[in-house]
Parts: structure tokens; sequence; C-alpha cells
């Protein structure tokens, strides 16, 4: 598989390994858990920092083999999703870190080609996110 912004090949990440059954130490029921994950939506958490907090913090290490759903489905099920996915909120940030970046520094060539390529990312994301149903039709990234 080849990487989305160069021609060359890149390597293949690591996996988890293939468990199919939440762990025995694991103390927390599954109502609890979904609880706890209800929970840090209300405070403003984002769903990757929801995963990692009850890992860290909750000793959960798997939100999907404790409860059967994924913390998207929780979400769901309880309507509290947010507008924009964490993913394409995460670029948009970056996004915007760098056209600060590039206001103080305007012949940063490399950065600037990183803010295009960041926009193409997001461009491309809407456009799935808008086939799925999960950001609405008119929906667009405007600079």
């Amino acid at each position: 598989m080849s990487r989305v912004h160069s021609s060359r090949k890149g390597k293949h990440s690591s996996k988890p390994p293939k468990v199919k059954e939440n762990p025995s130490w694991v103390t927390l029921s599954k109502e609890e858990v979904e609880n706890l994950v209800l929970e840090l939506a209300k405070k403003g958490t984002s769903m990757p920092m929801i995963g990692m907090i009850l890992r860290d913090q909750y000793g959960v290490p798997n939100i999907r083999l404790a409860t059967g759903k994924t913390v998207y489905q929780i979400l769901k099920e309880h309507k509290m999703l947010p507008q924009i996915p964490p993913d394409v909120s995460a670029l948009i940030e970056k996004a915007n870190n760098l056209k600060v970046h590039l206001k103080a520094h305007p012949k940063d060539y490399s950065n600037k080609r990183g803010l295009t390529l960041v926009e193409s990312k997001i461009r491309r994301l809407a456009k799935y996110y808008i086939r799925r149903g999960l950001l609405p039709p008119k929906w667009s990234y405007t600079q």
C-alpha cells in the first residue's frame, strides 16, 4: 500500500492482538462503561480522547470488547454525536495552526505545501462523510 502524498510505499503498522472477549481483570460492567462514555461526552471530550481516558484511568483496554459497541455507536444511540466528525475537526485545527504559522513566517514554503496537503485531506474526508450522511450535503471547508 502506498502513502497518500508521496510516491513511496509505507511500512505496515502494528495491529492490536486478536482478542475476542473482554479481559477478566476489567472490573467495570457494560452499563458502567457506557455511562462513563456518556459522562465524558457531555463534558465535551472527543471520541478518541474518551477511549484513551477509559484505557489509562479506568483500565478498560477496548470499549468494543467491554460493551459490544464502539464509542461512535454509543454516542449515536444517545444522540450525542458531534456535528463534525473528530478526524475532520482535528485536521481543521491543524490547518488553522499552519495558517497562524504562515502569517508569522510567509516564506516557509514547506509549511505552505503542508497546508495544501492538509486542506486536500479535509476535502477528501468531507466528500466521504457527505456521501455517508455524517455531514450535511452543503457542508464545505472554507479557507
